[in-house]
C-alpha cells in the first residue's frame, strides 16, 4: 500500500477502560500511539467510552468542562472512602464505583451479602448539596447485592424488620426485611431528576438475575448466591408493595446489585439505557460514519461482552455504516466468539506470552500499542498480497 494510500486512512477508536489499570481515555491514546508507528499519516478520531462504571465521573467531567467533587463517603466493607462526583451544569454524575465499586473491596474481604451501597446515597446526597437539578447515577463495576437498601438507608429511608427494627447493612439482610418506611427521606429529593444509566439486559430476578449472574464475581460461594437470589425476590416483592410496580424482571433494575430496583422503588428514579445517557453526547456516530476502520477496546471480552458491554455496542452501531470492527482486550476468555454474532469482526488481546498481572497492569500501555500494531502490519499485509493478485496477469 503507498505512502498516499495510507495516508488517506481513517480510524474510530472507541474504547472502554481496562478495569482496575487504564481509563478509556488512556486506552484510547495507546491505540492511537500503535496506529501511528504503522501508519504516520493515518487520521485518528478518538472516542474513548463510558458505561457508568469506574473512571466515568473523570471523564465526563472532562469532556463537559466541568469538575470532580471530592467526598469521604463509606465504602462497602464500611470504611471511610475516598469518593467523587462529577458537577456540570444544573447536573452532578454519580460513579457509584466510586463508593461501592468492587476495586474498594479488598480480596479477602470480598462478600456481596455483607458489602453496603451506603455510600452511593451519601454522594447523593453531597450532590444535592451541590444545588444539582439533575442526578445521573452511572452503575457498573459494584461490589454490592444489597438492593440499593444501604443507599437509601443513607437518605433518609429506613428498612424495618418484623418487629419493626431496622436491619442490618448488606444484601443477606433484606431477608429479614418486612416493610419499607420512606417518611424520612431527604425532601430535596423530590425536587430533582433523578436518572440510574443502566445495562438493561440486567434484572434483579430470576435464573438472569443480579445474585446469579455477578454473585461469584463478586465473591460470592454457591451457597451465598442463593441465599442473596432469595434475598433479591423479598427485596423485589417488598418494593413493589411500597411503590405500586413490578420491579422484579423490570430491564435494568439489578444493575449494581439491584441498586437500580431500589432507586426506582422507593425514590421514583428513572431507569434508562446507558448508551443513551452517555453515547447521546458524544460524536460517535460521525465518526464511525467516516472511519475506515474502527478499534474498541475492553479488558476482558467474554460471554458477557455481548451482555451490552461497550465493544459490542460500538460493534453495533459501526454495522449500522458498514464499517469493520476490531477489539482488542487484555484477556479472552469463554463465549468470547459469540461478539462476532453482534458486529465484532476480529478480537486480538494485547499478550504475547504468560504474563503477571501487575506486569500486564505496569505495562498495559505499551502492550496496546504494540498489539495494535501488529494487528495492522496484518491487515497490511492482506491488503498488499489481495493488490499483487489482482495485478497478476491472466493466465
Amino acid at each position: 500500500m503507498s505512502t498516499v494510500e495510507e495516508s488517506m486512512l481513517r480510524f474510530a477508536v472507541a474504547p472502554s477502560g481496562f478495569k482496575e489499570c487504564l481509563d478509556a481515555e488512556e486506552v484510547a491514546e495507546a491505540i492511537a500511539t500503535g496506529i501511528r508507528r504503522v501508519i504516520p499519516g493515518a487520521v485518528v478520531d478518538g472516542v474513548p467510552l463510558i458505561d457508568g462504571g469506574e473512571g466515568s465521573a473523570r471523564l465526563l467531567a472532562s469532556a463537559t468542562g466541568g469538575r470532580l467533587i471530592p467526598v469521604t463517603a463509606t465504602g462497602p466493607t464500611g470504611r471511610p472512602v475516598e469518593a467523587h462526583f462529577a458537577r456540570f451544569e444544573d447536573t452532578a454524575f454519580v460513579e457509584m464505583a466510586a463508593a461501592a465499586g468492587l476495586s474498594l473491596v479488598p480480596a479477602e474481604h470480598r462478600d456481596p451479602g455483607r458489602t453496603t451501597s451506603r455510600g452511593v446515597g451519601e454522594l447523593v446526597s453531597a450532590a444535592l448539596d451541590s444545588g444539582a437539578r439533575r442526578i445521573i447515577i452511572g452503575c457498573g463495576d459494584s461490589g454490592i447485592c444489597d438492593g440499593g437498601a444501604g443507599a437509601l438507608r443513607a437518605l433518609g429511608a429506613e428498612i424495618l424488620d418484623a418487629a419493626g427494627e431496622p436491619i442490618g447493612e448488606g444484601g443477606a439482610e433484606l431477608l429479614g426485611a418486612h416493610r419499607v418506611d420512606a417518611t424520612g427521606l431527604d425532601p430535596r429529593l423530590s425536587d430533582v431528576e433523578l436518572t440510574v444509566a443502566v445495562n438493561p439486559r440486567n434484572v434483579l430476578c430470576g435464573p438472569d438475575g443480579v445474585a446469579r449472574r455477578y454473585g461469584p464475581q463478586k465473591g460470592a460461594g454457591p451457597e451465598r448466591v442463593e441465599q442473596l437470589a432469595a434475598a433479591m425476590s423479598r427485596w423485589a416483592r417488598l418494593l413493589g408493595e411500597h411503590c405500586g410496580a413490578e420491579l422484579a424482571e423490570v430491564p435494568g433494575g439489578g444493575a449494581s446489585g439491584g441498586l437500580a430496583a431500589g432507586l426506582a422503588g422507593v425514590l421514583g428514579a428513572r431507569l434508562e439505557s446507558r448508551f443513551d445517557t452517555f453515547l447521546a453526547s458524544t460524536d460517535l456516530e460521525q465518526r464511525l460514519r467516516t472511519a475506515d476502520l474502527v478499534i474498541t477496546a475492553e479488558g476482558a471480552i467474554d460471554a458477557s461482552t455481548a451482555l451490552g458491554k461497550i465493544p459490542t455496542e460500538v460493534a453495533r452501531r459501526a454495522k449500522r455504516h458498514g464499517k469493520p470492527v476490531i477489539a482488542l482486550c487484555g484477556t479472552i476468555g469463554p463465549g468470547a466468539d459469540t461478539s462476532y454474532e453482534h458486529g465484532i469482526d476480529a478480537i486480538t488481546g494485547i499478550l504475547t506470552g504468560p504474563t503477571a498481572l501487575p506486569e500486564a497492569i505496569d505495562r498495559a500501555p505499551a502492550l496496546i500499542a504494540d498489539a495494535t500494531a501488529r494487528t495492522l502490519r496484518m491487515l497490511l499485509l492482506g491488503s498488499t498480497l489481495r493488490a499483487a493478485r489482482d495485478q497478476r496477469p491472466a493466465a
